[in-house]
This record gives C-alpha cells, sequence and structure tokens, in this order.
C-alpha cells in the first residue's frame, strides 16, 4: 500500500506542474483527503521540499536516468521528484519504503513500463547520497559561469534570478538569500490588540502547549518555537492574525496612530487591515477593500474574527478609478505583484514567475498606485508596499509615481514609526527587509505625502 502522504504530495505537485493550482492552494485542497495530521504535513513537507529544491532534484534525475526532464513522462518526472527529496532530505523514512513506493505509484498512474527505471534511479541516488554530482561551491568567484551553475543548480532558483541577485549584491550575499530562502519559515503570529494585550497571547498560547518568542522587527509579532497554534481556538476566536513579521512592518508606515479615515486597497486575506484597525484603537473608519469573490470573503472572516468594528469591506477594482466620493487621510497599497521577496514561504512562485513578467506586472502596480493616489486628501499618506525582491516593482514605480504625479512627495519611512528600527530603513528612505540582513522575506515599503496647495 502506497503511504496516504505520498499519494497526495504526488497529487499536489502534479496540480501545480499543470498550472492547475499554486502550491497554497493545491496543499489546501490534499489535505481534505487525509484524515492524519501527521499524513497531512508530511504531504505538505515533501510538496514544498520538492519545489525548493526542484533544480537540485532534476539535475540529479537527468544525470541518473541519461535523460532530459521533456523525455520523460511528466507523472514519472513528479514521481522521481518527490522520490528523491525523500531520499536526501527526510532521511527518517526508510530509503527502500520510498523507492517501494514509489515503483508502485508509477503502477498506479498507469506507467508501469517506467517502473525499472524509476527504481534503478532511485536507488542509484540513495547509494551515491553522499557524493552527489551537483555543482560546488566555487573556488574561483570570478568564474561567472560556476558562480551561476552553484546558485541556480545546487542552490535551486532560477538561473535568472541569481544572476541578478549576484550582480546586485555579490556572491556571499546572493548565496545567503538563497539558503535563506531554502529553509522552511516559522510559523508568525501578529498580536490582536483588539482582543487582549501581548503577554496574555502568549499566556493563553502557553496553556495550549503553545511556546513563542517576541519577534525581532514587529513589535506585535510572536515567532512559534514549539506547539501547534493554529489547532487551538486562538485563530477563530481573535486571539492573533498568522502574517509573516516583513508583512507586520508594512502596517507601521501609517504612523503610531492613524488618522481617523483610512484605505487599506487589495486588502485580503486581512493582516494589515486588522493591524491598522488596532492601532486605531477600533475608531475612526477603515475601508477595506478587494476583488475577487473568494478574497473578499476571506476579508470579511478575518476582520470579523479580530473584532474590528471599524472596518467595512468594499468590492472594487484598482485597476479602474475607485469609486468612493470623499478622499481618505491615508491610503494604503499593497499591490499584488511577482512575490520574488517570499520565495522561502512560497517556493513554487521561483518556477512560476518569469524575467519578462517584470515589466507588465511594474505597470498594473504604477496604475494601482495613481488610482490609489487619487483617494488621498490634502496632506494624507499614501502608502505603497509590495513583497518583491526587484527594482522593476520597487523603486522603478516609485520614480515613475513621482514623475508622474507631482502632487504627491517622498516622506522617509523610518519617520513614520517611532518602532521602525533604522536598520530597516534604505538610503532612499524606503523600508526594505532582505533576508541576508534581516533574517526576513523581502519587503519593499514606500511613503508619500499630498502637497497641500
Amino acid at each position: 500500500m502506497i503511504a496516504p502522504a505520498r499519494s497526495a504530495a504526488y497529487a499536489i505537485l502534479s496540480a501545480v506542474s499543470a498550472g492547475n493550482a499554486d502550491l497554497p492552494t493545491a496543499i489546501a485542497l490534499a489535505r481534505g483527503g487525509l484524515h492524519d495530521d501527521r499524513d497531512r504535513a508530511l504531504a505538505a513537507e515533501i510538496a514544498s521540499g520538492v519545489q525548493r529544491w526542484r533544480a537540485a532534484l532534476d539535475h540529479l534525475i537527468v544525470e541518473f536516468s541519461a535523460r532530459s526532464i521533456s523525455r520523460l513522462d511528466p507523472e514519472i518526472v513528479e514521481i522521481l521528484r518527490l522520490s528523491t527529496y525523500q531520499l536526501l532530505h527526510l532521511t527518517r523514512v526508510p530509503a527502500s519504503a520510498v523507492v517501494d513506493d514509489a515503483v508502485n505509484l508509477a503502477g498506479r498512474v498507469g506507467k508501469r513500463s517506467a517502473s525499472g527505471l524509476v527504481n534503478a534511479v532511485l536507488r542509484t541516488i540513495s547509494r551515491r547520497r553522499d557524493s552527489l554530482p551537483l555543482p560546488p561551491r566555487p573556488a574561483d568567484l570570478n568564474d561567472r559561469a560556476a558562480v551561476l551553475n552553484y546558485l541556480s543548480i545546487t542552490l535551486s532558483h532560477p538561473r535568472w534570478l541569481a544572476a541578478r541577485w549576484l550582480d546586485r549584491l555579490g556572491f556571499d550575499a546572493a548565496e545567503a538569500w538563497q539558503q535563506f530562502n531554502n529553509m522552511p519559515g516559522s510559523v508568525t503570529l501578529r498580536v490582536n490588540r483588539l482582543r487582549m494585550p501581548p503577554q496574555e497571547v502568549i499566556d493563553r498560547l502557553a496553556a495550549d502547549g503553545c511556546l513563542v518568542h517576541p519577534a525581532a522587527f514587529a513589535p506585535d509579532g510572536l515567532i512559534v518555537d514549539e506547539g501547534y497554534p493554529l489547532r487551538g481556538t486562538g485563530l477563530d476566536e481573535g486571539w492573533f492574525v498568522v502574517q509573516d513579521e516583513a508583512s507586520q512592518l508594512v502596517a507601521l508606515l501609517a504612523g503610531e496612530r492613524p488618522p481617523p479615515r483610512v484605505l487599506d486597497t487589495c486588502a485580503s486575506p486581512g493582516g494589515k487591515t486588522t493591524a491598522l484597525a488596532a492601532a486605531m484603537d477600533g475608531r475612526g473608519l477603515l475601508v477595506a477593500s478587494d476583488l475577487r469573490d473568494r478574497r473578499v470573503n476571506l476579508l470579511r472572516r478575518t476582520v470579523a474574527a479580530a473584532g474590528a468594528i471599524n472596518v467595512r469591506i468594499v468590492q472594487a477594482d484598482l485597476l479602474k478609478p475607485l469609486p468612493f466620493v470623499s478622499p481618505f487621510d491615508c491610503v494604503l497599497l499593497d499591490a499584488p505583484c511577482s512575490g520574488l521577496g517570499t520565495l522561502r514561504r512560497d517556493p513554487d512562485i521561483r518556477w512560476r514567475r518569469a524575467e519578462s513578467d517584470l515589466a507588465s506586472l511594474a505597470a498594473r502596480e504604477l496604475t494601482m498606485l495613481q488610482h490609489a493616489a487619487q483617494m488621498v486628501a490634502p496632506g494624507g499618506r499614501l502608502i505603497y508596499a509590495t513583497c518583491s525582491s526587484e527594482s522593476e516593482e520597487n523603486e522603478g514605480v516609485v520614480d515613475g509615481f513621482l514623475a508622474t504625479t507631482p502632487a504627491f512627495a517622498a516622506v522617509n519611512a523610518g519617520r513614520t514609526h517611532p518602532k521602525l528600527v533604522e536598520t530597516l530603513i534604505d538610503s532612499r528612505g524606503h523600508l526594505r527587509t532582505q533576508p541576508h540582513l534581516h533574517g526576513l522575506e523581502a519587503f519593499f515599503g514606500a511613503v508619500f505625502e499630498r502637497r497641500r496647495d
């Protein structure tokens, strides 16, 4: 019998490779067919691990099968990927069990003729696990081809992205960033002060067997050290929101006490909306908008669980002028972007994005920013944020906005909130978190103010 977690991991990876779902969606769908929490966790771990290490896994599959990936049936590719990942990274599982399940899975998906190939490749990889033919860390950093082979294959990132980071940051920083991306991220929470203060959340989590420690930079952030906070009642009762630490910092750009009328565009899933509501002490008006029905419904659930009574939810398309009559004192746009700054938590993004995507994404982001700007009152604040690592979506959009919208001036992000530490602000006054410097996902934030005259 094939282990349920391996069957589920195969289904997840097949859905992602076929473009039918992104990794989080595919994992969520597969969880419904698994009844044991351990199987759910293992299936997610295998699928996520394969996406992190896909380039290295494919390199080994090609080496030991003597065939290109394109010459192998897609079903066999996924079976070899997930099995190779288990052999190399989940060594608590007996190699024989991994190989046997892989051979049986090949038969189940109608590829019994490839069983011999699957068996031979996996047994060879298992024997060679201590001497794998992967590009080594280069001794000569001037050998660009060797450097990029190591970064793109051994550290498993798209070659175009590895080249960008190498040219922009240098070898050591690029290597550290990629190593960061290949480590699973901790579960990060943000205390919901609308419900209770941080220490009470910490105490209640401890009573549920969940130990946490304060985040390094986000004032309300908690990093989970032990336990499973999402299994208890805390999430549903709104004690906390699950939110990446770098993402938590974006809401700080609205100020320690945000003004009475705030608009959060592209607001789902609602982490920043509820952070703003807490900073406003539940007072004033906070409008949160998003476009798709599914995202608006998710936003409603997050806001309701948090008890954010001052939030009003509107469905709106930011690629068009917004429908509001009265302007807002503060408008936040956390723009839909490439997501290239979150490859640790969303490893499949590295294989779904291409360098050619950046120009069109930046053009959409500039349009959205211009529409958001139309809703800012004189003297009001405009915040633009992304989870992208790339300048086209960050400084490029900022420069394009300032060149076409003279009513706005840039504001140093470091002056917006007393708890934003100086090391998070770059030379241009933007919020910028970087994995190799801060141990955080790569987020970007720029602040503008509308002139009064």
